[in-house]
């Protein structure tokens, strides 16, 4: 099972959250960006770009902060942030 976690903040107050889950066989990376699609379904939202700083902090705590500079278009909270709570 996988499941993630999607939060959005705006100064400091969580406004929105949502989790994802994942029963497939398909790896890690592709699970990610299907449950990061259906959150930004959900959500509303444009699909963030991942930059350098993003992809890492993901590697390393597999937790990632989608903040202005990842989406195209203007957000109207802080930061989408990203979480994964469960793995196979």
């Amino acid at each position: 099972m996988f499941r993630m976690w999607a939060k959005i903040f705006r100064d400091n107050h969580m406004l929105r959250d949502t989790c994802i889950t994942d029963a497939g066989e398909d790896t890690r990376t592709h699970k990610v960006f299907h449950a990061l699609e259906e959150v930004c379904y959900q959500f509303d939202l444009g699909k963030p770009i991942w930059l350098d700083k993003t992809i890492s902090d993901f590697k390393r705590h597999s937790k990632a902060r989608f903040t202005q500079d990842n989406f195209i278009e203007n957000i109207d909270f802080d930061y989408l942030e990203i979480q994964i709570i469960e793995e196979d």
